[in-house]
């Protein structure tokens, strides 16, 4: 195998953690572009450059460490939720950048490194890998804001270093992804390594009802235009409406509400919420949209709400590629017989948008009790280690 250095790895993990660790245990917080995101990155970038790769940035701020000639690309994110933990995609980065150092000091098969920017979505849905993937125009890119309306534009120019131009997706092979699982079942089912079968796809949007401010102690309730009970009627709705149509791994989520004016007094005239929802099944995502936007319309309709639907983001379900997730497999097998297991992803990741351009396979280690997208984030290191050596073997195996 592959000379990996657990200690070596571990303590680059907990490098990256001091670059805006917070909160209780094991916190972080770097969103995309802050502060402590950019310092990571210009982190990141030495270990690369140390590592004996070479440092490409491109325009949006992903950072690439490039292997000469044709390559395969192994990484994640190092941007973290606006309170994350520690591995949710830093995990996949340091761990690809540890098997990208051995395998350059036992002149071993080429691997580049890369942690795309703003996978966590401040501003879209996995934009850095989006845009380099094609899916996704820097244009349109640079028109999404965040919740405080800075623009992604605003946001990139932020960034030092940055190239005008992209990697070519022509020089890799294929890509490979470790992450933590971010639910509960191999910690449940005591199993070290989960395979990745597929990735579910994913469909965000943001809704708009506009209804009539008015006094809430002298306006009837006969005949208020209130945006919060348009809202809590669509949210009962569409509950019911999904009901013959979605399976029991189907998710939605209505995840972030603006009220105004959001005071006690005042009945709300205007209410904005984020509404996504997940599946495997493409056709499944397209009835749920439906009955979404049929839903939203008969609201608004039926209440004397002006509607607004903002864009639709999001991204189709993608399976693995067989020849890697082979490599994963028997490298699983041999490193813990009996203790692995093929499974779904249920969240996004960049192999999703990466799918469009090679091969591409997962790799997931347990999440103790299942948190993730919190501070109480955490995996046991030797599954960490485990995980490495996993990704080692595969890699090695692969060529």
């Amino acid at each position: 195998m592959l000379p990996i250095r657990p200690d070596r790895f571990l303590a680059d993990l907990h490098a990256l953690r001091s670059f805006g660790a917070a909160g209780v245990g094991k916190g972080v917080v770097r969103p995309a572009y802050s502060e402590p995101d950019i310092a990571a990155r210009e982190w990141l970038a030495g270990r690369m450059r140390d590592a004996g790769l070479s440092v490409h940035v491109d325009p949006v701020g992903s950072v690439f460490g490039l292997a000469e000639g044709r390559s395969l690309l192994m990484g994640s994110h190092t941007d973290s939720q606006p309170e994350g933990g520690w591995l949710d995609g830093a995990l996949g980065v340091i761990a690809a950048l540890e098997v990208a150092r051995a395998s350059v000091e036992a002149g071993g098969p080429p691997v580049s490194v890369v942690s795309f920017q703003d996978e966590e979505g401040r501003f879209g849905v996995t934009t850095g890998s989006a845009v380099w993937s094609g899916n996704l125009s820097l244009d349109k890119a640079d028109g999404l804001s965040d919740r405080d309306g800075l623009s992604f534009a605003e946001a990139r120019a932020r960034m030092p270093g940055r190239s005008e131009g992209f990697v070519e997706p022509g020089r890799f092979s294929g890509f490979l992804e470790m992450h933590i699982e971010q639910g509960p079942v191999l910690d449940r089912e005591r199993e070290a390594i989960g395979v990745v079968d597929a990735i579910v796809g994913i469909r965000d949007m943001k809704i708009t009802l506009v209804g009539e401010q008015n006094h809430a102690g002298t306006t009837p309730m006969q005949g208020r235009r209130d945006a919060f009970q348009a809202l809590s009627r669509f949210n009962a709705l569409i509950a019911e409406r999904f009901a013959n149509v979605v399976t029991p791994s189907t998710v939605w989520t209505i995840g972030h509400v603006t009220l105004h004016p959001n005071a006690s007094s005042i009945v709300p005239g205007r209410v904005k919420f984020s509404m996504q929802w997940r599946d495997g099944d493409a056709d499944r995502l397209g009835r749920m949209e439906r009955i979404i936007l049929e839903t939203a319309e008969e609201v608004a309709s039926s209440g004397g709400f002006d509607l607004d639907f903002g864009p639709m983001l999001g991204l189709e379900p993608v399976q693995m590629d067989m020849r890697l997730r082979g490599a994963l497999e028997g490298a699983a097998e041999s490193e813990v017989p009996g203790r692995w297991r093929v499974m779904p992803s249920g969240a996004l990741h960049d192999a999703t948008n990466l799918s469009k351009l090679m091969p591409v396979a997962m790799l997931f280690v347990p999440s103790i009790n299942g948190i993730s997208h919190a501070f109480g984030e955490d995996t046991d290191e030797a599954d960490l280690v485990t995980g490495l050596r996993v990704l080692a073997g595969a890699v090695e195996a692969l060529g």
